[in-house]
């Protein structure tokens, strides 16, 4: 089990346990799935907001903290473990030879129960991260922390 999985707002936290399960059962071959992130704090996200500002680096996102939905805990970055040793991100490989990419195969099973894909955003492609945000923004998300609207430590859906 992956124990960034714990992390993950205790609302979604059983069913991506399920999900995490059920791609990696669909994955038959050299690949299973690698949770890479899950919750981050507001100050993570700012160190990764920096890189290609302030730090050295390419961009790798346009969140700051508090406008992620991982600083919520409703999402997860993933890639594919090959052979258990080596991360992947190639998103068009079969390394099952069952004809359906790998990436899309586990995208498939966490869309089918709700979550939204970041593949399939416009203004901003991410392949990586998927999210149950039960229709709420960043935004909104922020205004029910700031406004202390918490239960152990996570804002209350």
């Amino acid at each position: 089990m992956n124990k960034k999985i714990e992390l993950l707002h205790p609302v979604i936290r059983s069913e991506a346990r399920i999900l995490y399960e059920e791609a990696n059962r669909r994955l038959t071959g050299r690949a299973k799935m690698l949770i890479v992130s899950t919750l981050r704090t507001f100050e993570e996200q700012d160190e990764l907001y920096a890189i290609g500002r302030t730090k050295a680096g390419r961009k790798v996102t346009n969140a700051k903290g508090g406008q992620s939905i991982h600083n919520y805990g409703l999402a997860i970055d993933f890639a594919l473990l090959i052979d258990c040793k080596t991360a992947s991100w190639d998103d068009l490989k079969d390394f099952d030879g069952d004809r359906k990419a790998d990436w899309l195969e586990v995208v498939e099973v966490f869309e089918k129960a709700g979550w939204e894909w970041g593949g399939r955003w416009k203004s901003f492609t991410d392949k990586p991260h998927l999210q149950k945000t039960f229709g709420y923004s960043w935004k909104q998300l922020i205004e029910k922390y700031n406004a202390g609207k918490l239960e152990n430590g996570y804002v209350k859906i």
